[in-house]
């Protein structure tokens, strides 16, 4: 076995950059981790493990998983540039729950209930990070073999006592890994041409020499033995990666001839860097980010955060006691979610940062009501209120339909049309409502802003701003005498 190099010190500005990058990094090696309701009961939770999974290469066949992943990208190297590579993935431990018996023996237990949670069996992963650093002009031809990086993490078993309140023993847990060994292949080739342009190719092979599972077998038997959320992280000092989603245009033929296979490398860092690439299982664009009103990391990105923290903070208290005793990553989103303050659940809703150039707000802040568009001092506002936005004086404060001025506090009948309407607003057609406010929009179609006269919620739909729209032509003035 060939250990991992020392990683050197690096230069300050491509070891921050590097840094930058690995916070997106986190968030891919982590994705899917635990799922909402972030119990290991949930449906959701039984089957885990989704992205950049490099299983043994006798269990290839059965789970439809790989046992490589291939990069490939685009260089121009400087004579003396060294070659940084992080691969970073989980190891699965696999956690069983056992509980002390009077005669001091341990029993397999599904559970083991605790006064702030319930302990159970679980998959935990923990992090592993290989390293590489070599000159790039050790990594062309067949010199390129001796800077194979190989690692073996061998088996084990580790105990971990449950104590109560007064330090007795309950119990404990018991996290067993399997073998997992692997290599990194790095290679340098120059590419013919008038550009000074060299293809880097980095493979990473899953080793482990495990006997081919049975026909029909459970995919989790190859888990304890698979690299999970296997990435790259790539730095070079001097030189520059090219972009693979936005390549100059005399290197799109290049870049056509190059082979990513289960992986898509990208830029990474801050946005004026091209020394920095993310090889990831999850299709990114260049230099990817998180977003600045993220309060921490939910691992579902299947939700929306906002809804996500609703949702969790919800759970009942037997729930949540689940959830801490399922994983302590899945605890840190309980508490983050738990202790989270009204302004921060605030920036949840959103941010249009497309308008950052044309309203003047720094690329800096975070969150918050576009200018425009503010919340007006005081209470009792929507979220948008056409009488507080200046674009809104554009539009009339009434418009005639069949001879009749409607405006705010009209009521119309609706008549949707049904070609250029979406199946929700057909079900209202037939429906009575109130004119809430006559708008224009950036084309300078007028439409009315209305709320149902039998929807319970509208005082809610009135303070949060939230209307249904219409075009003149699909609404008919209703007289109060009609029934």
């Amino acid at each position: 076995m060939t250990a991992p190099h020392r990683a050197p010190d690096l230069a300050a500005p491509l070891d921050e950059a590097l840094d930058q990058a690995r916070t997106v990094a986190d968030a891919v090696l982590f994705e899917g981790y635990v799922l909402y309701p972030y119990r290991a009961s949930s449906a959701k939770n039984r089957m885990r493990w989704q992205f950049g999974v490099l299983v043994p290469p006798a269990c290839t066949a059965e789970g439809g998983e790989h046992a490589e992943q291939r990069t490939d990208l685009l260089l121009e190297p400087r004579s003396g540039d060294r070659l940084h590579a992080e691969l970073r993935f989980l190891h699965v431990r696999r956690r069983t729950v056992e509980r002390l018996d009077p005669d001091g023996s341990y029993t397999e237990v599904p559970e083991l209930e605790l006064p702030d949670r319930v302990l159970v069996p679980w998959d935990e992963g923990h992090e592993e990070r290989i390293r590489l650093h070599a000159p790039l002009a050790e990594l062309t031809g067949e010199q390129a073999h001796a800077r194979t990086v190989t690692f073996d993490l061998p088996p084990g078993t580790e105990h971990e006592p449950v104590l109560d309140d007064e330090g007795r023993t309950l119990g404990r847990l018991v996290r067993r890994r399997g073998r997992l060994s692997g290599e990194i292949r790095p290679y340098v080739e120059q590419l013919p041409g008038p550009y000074r342009l060299s293809r880097l190719t980095v493979t990473v092979h899953n080793t482990v020499d495990t006997p081919p599972p049975p026909h029909g077998a459970d995919r989790d038997d190859a888990l304890p033995h698979s690299m999970i959320g296997a990435h790259l992280l790539l730095g070079v000092e001097g030189g520059r990666f090219l972009s693979m989603t936005d390549p100059p245009e005399w290197a799109r033929p290049a870049v056509a001839g190059l082979r990513n296979e289960n992986t898509w490398p990208v830029l990474a860092g801050p946005a004026d860097r091209e020394d920095v690439v993310l090889s990831s299982p999850i299709i990114l664009e260049d230099h990817p980010a998180l977003a600045d009103e993220s309060p921490g990391p939910l691992y579902d990105a299947t939700e929306i955060d906002e809804i996500l923290s609703l949702r969790t903070a919800a759970l009942t208290d037997h729930e949540k006691r689940e959830a801490r005793g399922t994983d302590a990553r899945a605890a840190e989103v309980i508490d983050l979610v738990d202790t989270m303050p009204e302004a921060v659940r605030e920036r949840l809703h959103g941010a249009i940062r497309g308008l950052r150039e044309v309203t003047g707000e720094d690329d800096g802040t975070t969150g918050g009501p576009t200018p425009g568009l503010a919340l007006p001092e005081g209470s009792g506002h929507p979220w948008w209120d056409p009488q507080q936005d200046p674009e809104a004086a554009d539009a009339p404060a009434t418009v005639s339909i069949d001879g009749e001025a409607v405006g705010e506090g009209s009521r119309v009948l609706l008549a949707p049309g049904f070609r250029r309407t979406d199946a929700q607003d057909a079900f209202l057609r037939g429906c009575r409502a109130t004119v809430e406010a006559v708008v224009a929009d950036l084309d300078g179609e007028v439409h009315l802003a209305v709320v149902l006269d039998d929807d319970p919620g509208n005082d809610i739909r009135r303070q949060q701003g939230r209307f249904l729209y219409f075009k003149p032509d699909e609404v008919t003035p209703l007289r109060e005498e009609e029934p």
